[in-house]
């Protein structure tokens, strides 16, 4: 990867290295096809992961905001049975989502957006795990679009580690949604919930 490349931008000049790596969630094995220029490639994000788990059972609409090879989206969906809609910035993130749907058997909706600017309608749901290294405009864009795009009583959930800002982005997401909930932590790491009231 070059100096100026990073996970959230598209390098077309990036060498593919694809591979497949497994995830374990409950009961079942889930297999994506990871590559060069996406968010961790060598395995599932460990607060990726531990957001799933902390994430009680959903129903009804789901936006895998920032969904990288597309784990969110297709573990919840196919764990909950939900409407799921995957976007993110990078088309070489969006086009392996695509095929991970397709390779563990789910149906979802997968297209490319810088935050939510392609993305219509409101979803019972939104789970992210924020591109904190692109910097926090990016970021407080996505929790700041986030009312708008949740139907009444949807909830958003974020997870942050607390070096990379998870106790300003709480104070953020309580300034936008009126109040912020922790819904789970391990150590130095958060999922904030926050409801649309």
């Amino acid at each position: 990867m070059s100096k100026t490349s990073h996970y959230f931008i598209d390098d077309p000049l990036l060498v593919h290295r694809e591979k497949r790596i497994k995830f374990f969630f409950r009961t079942k094995e889930y297999t994506f096809i990871t590559d060069a220029g996406v968010f961790s490639p060598d395995e599932v994000d460990p607060n990726t992961a531990f957001m799933l788990r902390s994430i009680s059972k959903l129903s009804g609409s789901l936006l895998d905001l920032g969904c990288g090879y597309g784990c969110v989206g297709i573990v919840l969906g196919d764990q909950y049975g939900l409407d799921v809609t995957a976007v993110d910035i990078n088309p070489r993130a969006v086009r392996l989502a695509e095929r991970n749907a397709k390779l563990n058997g789910v149906s979802m909706r997968v297209f490319v957006s810088d935050c939510y600017s392609t993305v219509e309608g409101q979803f019972d749901t939104i789970a992210l795990n924020p591109p904190v290294h692109a910097g926090k405009e990016v970021v407080y864009r996505m929790f700041e679009g986030a009312p708008e795009h949740l139907l009444p009583g949807g909830r958003l959930y974020v997870v942050l580690n607390k070096k990379h800002g998870a106790e300003s982005a709480k104070m953020k997401l309580a300034e936008v949604f009126g109040s912020c909930d922790v819904a789970a932590k391990d150590g130095g790491r958060l999922v904030l919930v926050c409801e649309k009231t």
